[in-house]
């Protein structure tokens, strides 16, 4: 009643002060308004065929990150996604390579769509992508160059010899920056999957955006899509940062469009199922409605950590850091590789030092984070924490084979959250597939020193499947804090062969019989019945 009363005395007060106010200010007062609210309306509008457009904000203006700046038009580029404009972008990475003494320079890519062949960048360089700007890749293989195959793969993936450049590549580079206000890299891999299913490509496809045998890179704030073959990948690279990156490829129908490969990784995106709204995690949403997805992705943001999200991968790489990232793929989200087998073992060039980060990932016919199976170069210090997988195939795998050699040690996996994941946790030693017969096979990898602390999660078919082997034990793997919902009431949902190491505290499910029994203050409680007692069910 007190609030009632108060509000009508003010809104009584308020009609007897407009009274007050003679006829000539009252008009003087409309006019105002009048006036104020055209000058709105005409400072926004476009005219267009004589009608009034009203736009919105104008575009944010672009940072200058480098001492000298360039435009793409300065340069004769169009950005009508029909006229090719390679020669526009060679001509500005060359003007851009002369000024590395003076700290280099920044090439802005205004908004607009810029078709283009494969182009190279230079050191000292910072691509700057605006908002609403898209550099997109010709789908005509006839343009795009063709490479030696990675020397520690022995010949293109998919095909003998030479296979195909990046759209955007670099080689022996130092200091190079890809950023932007969210704008966009699309591969325009359609017609490349096409043909890859219609076996009608003669050489291995090329990743959308190559960077090898370089130091101090930045790749930042923008989106990388629709890669004819693997997304992003840094090939025996250091000091790599991934940062607020969103990788988008079809989950289905994009084959080997991986997000990020530090040692041969790759990332990509497609479809998401949302219920209207739905919370994806306690420190992350994502708002939208089923007729606004556009393939994988809401046309409002995905948030996690308060930052927009991304995608990646990795091969041979070292002192990396993942973070902030979105992403939906066709194959794995995040592959850390090494190299193939004797090729591998050859180049002997590891990936280590890796920190991946605050993620949020999917991959529905792979794994969120993988590491292998080319991993004969050796994998080491590698951390993956805060780490969400929805609606996969796979969470977080590990996989190898005789004839890999190499090693997968020192792994630590902290605060892992699943959201209906077939299978959480997988190690797999027979992954057996060969660059070709010249493989030893006696040349057994090492699994070793692998944690894992804080896994939660809910509609998981299996939490973990660690299949050693006599060949390949997996050694020293630690459990501690794990609590995830099951979809089956299965006995053997936690699944073991040929496995050594510790459970510390009560878990769920239960842990698997190949595993010792430690209590919170760290006393062991129970040995072991056998660590070779194997336990796998492929049936469900």
């Amino acid at each position: 009643m007190v609030e009632t009363s108060a509000l009508g005395r003010f809104h009584h007060q308020r009609l007897d002060l407009r009274r007050c106010l003679p006829a000539s200010h009252k008009t003087l007062f409309t006019l105002l308004w009048i006036a104020a609210f055209a000058s709105v309306f005409l400072w926004q509008r476009n005219i267009v065929g004589g009608f009034f457009l009203f736009a919105g904000p104008p575009p944010r203006p672009m940072p200058q990150l480098r001492p000298v700046a360039f435009n793409l038009t300065d340069f004769g580029a169009v950005a009508d996604g029909v006229t090719l404009n390679t020669e526009a972008f060679e001509r500005a990475v060359s003007a851009i390579s002369k000024f590395g003494k003076k700290g280099g320079a920044q090439l802005n890519v205004p908004p607009g769509r810029w078709l283009t062949a494969p182009f190279n960048l230079t050191s000292h360089m910072t691509l700057f992508l605006a908002q609403d700007a898209v550099i997109l890749g010709v789908d005509d293989e006839k343009y795009w160059p063709l490479m030696p195959p990675l020397p520690s793969y022995g010949y293109g993936r998919e095909h003998p010899g030479p296979r195909y450049g990046s759209l955007i590549h670099g080689q022996n580079l130092k200091d190079v920056v890809i950023t932007g206000h969210n704008g966009t890299i699309n591969g325009q891999g359609q017609a490349w999957w096409k043909k890859y299913r219609q076996k009608r490509l003669n050489h291995t496809r090329g990743p959308l955006v190559q960077i090898m045998w370089s130091s101090d890179i930045v790749i930042t704030n923008i989106t990388l899509r629709d890669s004819p073959f693997w997304t992003l990948h840094p090939y025996d690279c250091k000091n790599i940062t991934i940062k607020g990156v969103t990788i988008l490829a079809p989950v289905f129908e994009a084959p080997n469009t991986d997000g990020i490969d530090p040692g041969n990784s790759i990332l990509s995106v497609k479809e998401i199922d949302f219920d209207n709204e739905v919370r994806i995690a306690s420190s992350g949403s994502c708002q939208c409605q089923r007729n606004q997805l556009e393939e994988a992705t809401c046309k409002g943001s995905f948030i996690f950590s308060g930052k927009m999200i991304i995608q990646a991968g990795i091969d041979s790489c070292e002192d990396m850091l993942i973070e902030d990232c979105y992403i939906s793929v066709g194959d794995d989200a995040i592959a850390i590789k090494s190299g193939w087998d004797q090729y591998g073992i050859a180049y002997g060039r590891p990936s280590m030092n890796i920190m991946i980060r605050n993620l949020v990932v999917r991959s529905m016919v792979s794994a969120g984070v993988s590491i292998g199976s080319e991993m004969s170069g050796g994998v080491s210090n590698v951390t993956v924490e805060n780490l969400l997988v929805w609606e996969s195939r796979r969470a977080v795998r590990i996989k190898t084979a005789p004839g890999r050699g190499g090693y997968v040690r020192q792994i630590t996996y902290r605060n892992l959250t699943f959201e209906n994941v077939r299978v959480g946790i997988v190690m797999k030693t027979d992954y057996n597939e060969h660059p070709d017969d010249g493989y030893d096979p006696k040349a057994l990898p090492l699994l070793t020193d692998i944690s894992f602390t804080t896994v939660h999660g809910q509609g998981v078919r299996v939490p973990v499947r660690i299949h050693g082997s006599e060949e390949i034990p997996v050694r020293n793997v630690t459990f501690r804090d794990m609590s995830v919902g099951l979809t089956y009431k299965k006995k053997h949902i936690f699944q073991c062969a040929f496995v050594q190491g510790r459970v510390i505290g009560t878990i769920f499910p239960a842990p698997c019989e190949n595993l010792d029994r430690y209590n919170e203050q760290g006393q062991l409680v129970k040995h072991s019945a056998s660590q070779n007692v194997t336990d796998i069910d492929y049936d469900f």
